[in-house]
């Protein structure tokens, strides 16, 4: 028997937890977080309280998202873990008809404190992006899209067009930033 079972299963429903970012529940969105964590993702850089509120903002627009949570991977250490997993980001801007989906990983660092799991550090990596659409296949800048890494450049794309700029490099499957990040999240992770 896992004698972590519980924690698994903790965990897990933490990831999960993610779904209140697609039905704008900011609340429960910010209990997912320690105080003080921090977020890095195609849009936004920083604490995740401020992320929960742009999330917010973000919910006041034409861009919608759905996000697909798998089940993730777990390694622990103590009272921390590093945390994997697979998610699809679908979204969609109504306004200019034009969707995508990417397919990422998140890459947390999470902690149980108080004897609660939460994420203490969230990271994205991005496997691939694709477009979506409805009933039309809507102008697109080709340039403009040439401009991010393939594996998020239709995200980026999308979001850049709703008002979110993507600013920075992010990691993909496989590059130096993801190998930089999971070894990070070892050290910190050994810390303890």
């Amino acid at each position: 028997m896992d004698a972590r079972l519980e924690d698994r299963a903790a965990i897990a429903d933490l990831m999960n937890g993610w779904i209140h970012r697609d039905l704008g529940e900011w609340d429960q969105l910010r209990d997912l977080f320690h105080p003080g964590a921090t977020i890095t993702i195609t849009w936004f850089d920083g604490l995740a309280a401020d992320f929960v509120d742009g999330s917010a903002r973000m919910g006041t627009t034409d861009l919608r998202t759905k996000h697909v949570i798998a089940n993730p991977s777990i390694t622990f250490h103590g009272d921390r873990a590093l945390v994997q997993t697979n998610a699809m980001i679908i979204a969609e801007n109504t306004a200019l008809e034009l969707g995508c989906t990417a397919h990422n990983r998140f890459l947390d660092q999470v902690e149980k404190r108080d004897g609660a799991w939460r994420i203490s550090r969230r990271d994205s990596s991005y496997d691939m992006s694709c477009f979506n659409f409805l009933t039309r296949i809507p102008e697109i800048d080709e340039k403009a899209v040439s401009a991010y890494p393939r594996e998020y450049a239709a995200l980026a794309y999308l979001l850049e067009r709703s008002g979110f700029p993507v600013t920075g490099e992010f990691p993909t499957r496989g590059s130096a930033l993801e190998a930089e990040i999971k070894a990070a999240g070892s050290a910190w992770l050994n810390e303890s």
